[in-house]
């Protein structure tokens, strides 16, 4: 993960020890897993009906080039990156949340990842993953999914856990939804398949998003920003695609947007996940994991 550059100036445990719920907990679980997918619901339905996007979708729309329809050869970061966010968007589904403390807090990296709820959420990326989650006992911590899901770890064992051509599947994803387009394109020893932006506007809604939210709608406190804004921010950083967002900005409100950001990024994950809802818990792991 690369770090902020600065712009030159213009010239208790309810858990059983197979990592699923018990009984007693079964009915809150459900409701709030209930009430997951009813946001989910409103929110499909915000923003006059638009084309919903997961978080994987938007972390990789931020990263194509519109015309030429890849993203940077250079970049060694949105792999791994676009796995944090399959975790993220899974945790804010009601699908997974992290293991429960007790009266001595664990450090929120070394905590596990537990299965909530096994319903298929329609996504195959999401639910690919969900699969992997709910077969592997013990549960592993956020740190070891991200590695097991990238295909970046040395245990042979859990190779079958690796999610392979994400970035390929998102783009067919955002074909699909009328926001990309499919071609090849020869690069002399090979070619390559390429999706160009069909139009801008749902890369430009996103971008004016994100800039609102470190500018005109900055709210000086995380606590206050919308979930799914705030762990977009942390997960484009995380796969350094952030900054593709504020290219556009004057010098001025760059330099007001990246102090806005650092600020966000000089925050400690355990602390914050404290002071949050626990359905932002999995996020935060995720955060803490990059910042390692």
């Amino acid at each position: 993960m690369t770090t902020i550059t600065r712009r030159k100036p213009a010239s208790s445990s309810t858990t059983n020890s197979d990592g699923t719920y018990n009984d007693s907990a079964s009915n809150s679980i459900s409701q709030s897993n209930q009430n997951d997918r009813d946001k989910d619901d409103e929110r499909e339905n915000d923003d006059d009906k638009e084309t919903r996007l997961t978080l994987m979708e938007e972390v990789l729309l931020l990263g194509l080039k519109d015309r030429e329809g890849y993203t940077s050869f250079w970049n060694d970061c949105i792999s791994s990156g676009l796995r944090g966010c399959i975790l993220t968007e899974l945790s804010f589904r009601g699908r997974v949340e992290l293991e429960k403390t007790g009266a001595r807090r664990k450090a929120i990296s070394n905590r596990r990842v537990m299965l909530l709820d096994d319903t298929a959420t329609g996504d195959v990326l999401l639910d690919e993953a969900l699969r992997h989650i709910k077969e592997t006992q013990p549960p592993e911590t956020v740190q070891s999914w991200i590695e097991y899901l990238s295909g970046e770890c040395w245990n042979p064992l859990k190779l079958k856990y690796q999610l392979r051509n994400v970035r390929e599947r998102l783009a067919k994803n955002l074909v699909d939804k009328g926001i990309c387009s499919t071609e090849k394109q020869n690069f002399f020893l090979f070619d390559m398949t390429t999706h160009p932006l069909n139009d801008n506007v749902h890369k430009m809604k996103l971008i004016k998003k994100l800039q609102d939210s470190v500018l005109s709608r900055w709210p000086n406190d995380p606590r206050r920003m919308d979930r799914r804004i705030l762990a977009l921010i942390y997960l484009a950083h995380a796969s350094d695609v952030l900054e593709n967002a504020f290219t556009s900005l004057s010098d001025e409100d760059y330099e007001v947007a990246m102090k806005h950001v650092r600020e966000l990024l000089d925050l400690d994950p355990d602390q914050e996940s404290s002071k949050h809802d626990s359905k932002l818990e999995t996020m935060w792991a995720v955060v803490s994991a990059f910042n390692k």
